[in-house]
């Protein structure tokens, strides 16, 4: 069995998913790495501990090698919130972000304004919450240190340039909340001064599973305001309070979730192993699929459709008055999504299979013929 065929056996949930933006369902890899952890903490045989120990560097190592960072270049998080939290609370200086961004980021602008007073939020004004290299070019201002942007964004489904970005904010720092994207859009985070992302999402690999990582000139730029006892270059610092690391490291606070990491590690290798191109590849056939039956049946569709722009998001926004009447035809035929602000959110993945397709197309099928134009 190839690593591909590998990869979509261990698709799990049930028929009719489509949600993996707000969570993705366990993968068969994960549960294996899941139970066998756990087993081991739970016996503790002598001796055997010291491989749960090692899983956090096993974790940095799988997240490397899926993002181009190095592994001394990444720090193990709980989430993507407390990635950011680090990120805005350690800069100095103006931050260009749209208030439209998922509450991640501003609220991590705007909680380090609050307490400490040295990041300043700049509200970027777009269209529609779209972060582009144009609008962003028009509104930098020599006081603006920092851009952050979403590599997806949670509510349009529409993947950020970051080659553009790169391009018009020069030496600024660039920072990526890659949550809606991280496994499955082949992004250039080389590109990126921060990347903070989670694995709960389209990597299946559950909560507690987050990392940050840092170039050199984010590590320069950065301060580590909270940065616990893991976080310096003593092993265990009893008696004394030596200064944080010079690198990633010192993003830290105590340490973290073992079996977490490596529940991370396991799905990231073998995500790695298929190649986040041929999965975002796999994903945009099955998009393409999706936006077709929302036609067929002049259901309206609001994100990207060039294949250049979107990840595995749709976005459907019908008229307010037949939001509804979607929603119950959704859930009358087993879809899961997501219904919020007037649009429905159907986040589409690899293993998406014909089945889910036919129950897609079994409750457009409900919804027009119910709908009145």
């Amino acid at each position: 069995m190839s690593a591909t065929e590998t990869f979509l056996e261990g698709f799990r949930e049930e028929p009719g998913y489509l949600d993996y933006g707000r969570v993705g369902p366990l993968s068969a890899t994960v549960v294996a790495e899941t139970l066998g952890q756990t087993e081991l903490l739970s016996r503790a045989r002598y001796g055997s501990l010291d491989p749960l120990f090692a899983q956090d560097e096993r974790a940095r190592e799988a997240v490397a090698a899926v993002t181009g960072f190095r592994a001394e270049q990444v720090v193990s998080q709980p989430n993507t919130s407390m990635g950011l939290m680090h990120t805005m609370f350690g800069l100095t200086g103006g931050v260009l972000l749209s208030a439209a961004e998922f509450p991640s980021i501003p609220f991590a602008a705007v909680r380090a304004a609050q307490a400490l007073n040295v990041v300043t939020p700049v509200w970027l004004e777009t269209e529609h919450g779209r972060v582009t290299p144009g609008q962003v070019k028009e509104q930098l201002t020599g006081d603006v240190v920092a851009v952050a942007v979403s590599l997806v964004d949670s509510r349009t489904g529409a993947v950020a340039d970051l080659e553009g970005l790169r391009q018009v904010i020069g030496d600024r720092l660039l920072i990526v909340d890659a949550i809606q994207g991280f496994g499955v859009v082949d992004a250039p985070y080389e590109l990126a001064d921060v990347v903070a992302s989670g694995g709960q999402k389209w990597v299946r690999a559950g909560w507690g599973t987050g990392f940050l990582a840092l170039s050199e000139h984010a590590v320069s730029r950065l301060t580590p305001v909270v940065s616990g006892f893991t976080g310096t270059d003593v092993s265990l610092p009893w008696d004394d309070v030596p200064p944080a690391r010079k690198d990633a490291g010192a993003f830290q606070v105590s340490n973290g979730d073992n079996i977490a990491y490596a529940r991370f590690a396991a799905a990231l290798e073998e995500l790695d192993a298929v190649g986040v191109a041929s999965v975002q590849a796999l994903i945009a056939e099955t998009v393409t699929q999706v936006i077709d039956l929302a036609d067929e049946f002049t259901v309206p569709v609001v994100s990207p459709r060039d294949e250049r722009e979107r990840a595995g998001i749709v976005v459907l926004e019908p008229l307010p008055e037949q939001l509804t009447l979607l929603s119950a035809a959704l859930h009358n035929h087993g879809i899961t999504a997501t219904t919020r602000q007037g649009t429905v959110r159907l986040s589409v993945h690899a293993g998406t299979s014909t089945e889910t397709l036919d129950m897609l197309r079994a409750a457009f099928t409900s919804f027009s013929s119910a709908a009145v134009y």
